[in-house]
């Protein structure tokens, strides 16, 4: 889920800084932009390490046969 969560945010992101020409006083959305690429991005490193984590557990269980 944080693996989408960061594609997500970095294409928004990228939709504000390259697509959107709309200046407004209060805000720039330029630095918006990056700022939300940039969160993405940790969002989805931060999801591929977890993932990977995950799947290099090795789930065995033993079990004891009683005679």
């Amino acid at each position: 889920m944080s693996i989408g969560t960061g594609i997500a945010l970095f294409v928004i992101g990228a939709i504000l800084v390259f697509a959107v020409n709309v200046e407004i006083d209060v805000v720039n959305l330029d630095l918006i932009g990056y700022i939300l690429m940039g969160a993405g991005v940790v969002i989805f490193l931060i999801g591929i390490v977890l993932m990977a984590s995950r799947r290099g557990r090795a789930r065995t269980h033993e079990t004891e046969i009683i005679e």
